[in-house]
């Protein structure tokens, strides 16, 4: 096995949680290596730090797959997504949800997202790709799919040297039905964002309930309907949801159907800055009580953080103008570049603009099935908070 040498002292970070080793922390850095080899990590000592893929083209050289001494157990591709499936089970997450989360199940570089009997798998190194064969027979044999639908259209692809061209294994239709906390969404697999729906907001869907009843809702970058039908069902007096893709529209139009709320929820495709301007200044039909506020992430790389901040701050600023007093605003960010106190600024920058006053009523994050490992930061990236206007 290829060994990779670090500089003095640069394990230091490894050895306090992380799993990552930059490029600019290797004695000598080969790029002749192919990318997606397994290398042995050892200190400027000579000390084995850890086992893990390496790509010589990327800022993160180095992926972890284990720490310090021995050899990988020559199952443990097995064996991590297994465990990562019994931790899910313990939790009560089995037929909808994230079975493996890279970094987090000893797996970087690997998400698997289950659709009852369709996996949707997103692979983003080239370490990883290079164990795609065994990453197949083990979903096989732990999950018993019909299908397996390798998405392949992350933009770390690129950067990991890697094709866009997706592949299916099985039978692998356009759509599937699902659901999560009681409500059924149908979910596009093929052509939706991400590997189709966010499971990751599953429990902040559930503890927003309470304060949907009685409540006008504007639902903003509503996707297929989520967080909208969840507001309707939970006893909101109306909903309404918009956003810019039509396609997405079309899909949260048919899932309110499906769940008997098209009388109550109303999904248009708009802009949502416009809709907040339009609130503001009065000119929405009724003052809603609550605004759910999604939207994506902004944040594509750390040089883009201070334009995403500013982004942030003015649609909470927005809100919040527009908002009754004793209503609410839910608010989400999803970047790792986006740190809890960054996200607890923006807000605090946000409601300060907005010249009103408000109380975090709490602060919260992903739901349990993309857990965060401590240590390493990157694996936090949903923020998600509650504020009411007093």
């Amino acid at each position: 096995m290829i060994q990779i040498t670090l500089k003095a002292k640069e394990e230091r970070r490894l050895l306090a949680g992380h799993w990552w080793v930059f490029s600019n922390e290797i004695d000598g850095l080969d790029t002749s290596i192919e990318p997606g080899s397994l290398v042995r990590v050892v200190s400027h000592e000579g000390k084995q730090v850890g086992i893990g893929f390496f790509n010589p083209h990327s800022l993160i050289a180095v992926r972890l797959l284990m720490k310090g001494e021995g050899e990988l157990p020559e199952d443990f591709v097995f064996e991590n997504i297994d465990n990562a499936y019994a931790y899910r089970k313990e939790i009560g997450v089995r037929k909808y949800g994230r079975m493996c989360y890279g970094e987090a199940d000893n797996m970087p570089g690997l998400v698997i997202d289950r659709y009852g009997d369709i996996l949707v798998i997103d692979i983003l190194t080239a370490g990883m790709e290079k164990l795609k064969p065994e990453i197949t027979k083990a979903v096989q044999k732990i999950f018993k799919p019909k299908g397996i639908y390798y998405k392949n259209d992350s933009a770390f692809r690129a950067l990991e040297g890697l094709s866009n061209t997706p592949e299916i294994i099985g039978e692998v239709p356009e759509t599937v039905e699902i659901e999560e906390n009681g409500v059924k969404y149908i979910v596009p697999i093929r052509g939706g964002q991400k590997t189709g729906f966010y499971f990751d907001q599953r429990e902040n869907r559930e503890f927003l309930k309470p304060y949907f009843k009685d409540k006008l809702v504007l639902d903003l970058y509503s996707y297929i309907g989520s967080f909208g039908i969840t507001a309707a069902l939970a006893g909101a007096n109306q909903v309404w949801g918009c956003d810019s893709s039509a396609a997405a529209v079309e899909f949260a139009k048919n899932n309110a159907e499906l769940n008997g709320v098209s009388d109550r929820v109303v999904f248009h495709r708009d802009d949502a800055e416009r809709l907040l301007s339009a609130m503001k200044k009065g000119e929405l039909p009724d003052q809603p009580d609550m605004v759910l506020l999604d939207p994506p992430a902004f944040v594509k790389s750390r040089k883009a953080l201070p334009q995403a901040v500013g982004l942030y701050v003015k649609l909470v600023k927005m809100a919040l103008e527009g908002i009754k007093t004793g209503g609410y605003l839910a608010f989400s960010t999803c970047s790792h570049h986006i740190s809890r106190e960054l996200f607890v600024d923006i807000i605090r920058q946000g409601v300060s603009k907005s010249g009103r006053k408000a109380v975090l009523v709490e602060l919260r994050g992903q739901a349990k099935d993309h857990p965060v490992l401590i240590g390493m930061p990157e694996t936090e990236y949903l923020h998600f908070a509650l504020i009411q206007l007093r």
